[in-house]
């Protein structure tokens, strides 16, 4: 990428959306799993390695929720682009140059109109590797929407190179 991507949305750019409530659901599923079923268990057999499990656990909560939380989604003049990442070895930007773009597209479900928590895709016009996809994404049909607008006003004003 270029010197005109930063890692969190500047002034100039229109955030488009986070990640949605359900993407938490197997974060909490695990939590369950860990907390309630296995930290008691390991417990039970030895009180240090129960503590260790149990902070390790908790650990893990947090990293994986917080994970969840970084996820932005924003487009500039540029491209559309969404940043994510918590440590500093896995924070940072990808997108996709509106120059690039072929189009921003949405997972239709039931689930996902109920939750209004949507797949978005957003297509590479060369290269399917380097398309982006995003799941559980809140509002994501609007989100395509602004981003399919936008593209189509810089396409018939010709902004494009």
């Amino acid at each position: 990428m270029d010197e005109n991507n930063n890692a969190v949305a500047s002034e100039q750019s229109l955030i488009l959306g986070s990640k949605s409530w359900t993407a938490y659901i197997k974060i909490s599923l695990l939590a369950f799993f860990l907390l309630l079923i296995v930290t008691p268990v390991v417990w039970s057999s030895s009180k240090p390695i129960g503590a260790l499990v149990l902070l390790l656990s908790i650990a893990l909560i947090v990293y994986k929720s917080l994970a969840i939380k970084s996820y932005q989604l924003y487009f500039n003049d540029t491209g559309v682009w969404v940043f994510s990442g918590i440590l500093p070895w896995n924070k940072g930007v990808r997108g996709v140059k509106w120059r690039d773009l072929e189009d921003a597209v949405y997972v239709q479900s039931m689930g996902s109109w109920l939750f209004k928590s949507y797949t978005v895709r957003l297509g590479h016009r060369f290269t399917k590797s380097n398309e982006i996809v995003l799941t559980h994404w809140a509002q994501g049909q609007e989100a395509v929407t602004t981003i399919n607008d936008r593209h189509h006003e810089l396409v018939r004003a010709n902004a494009l190179n």
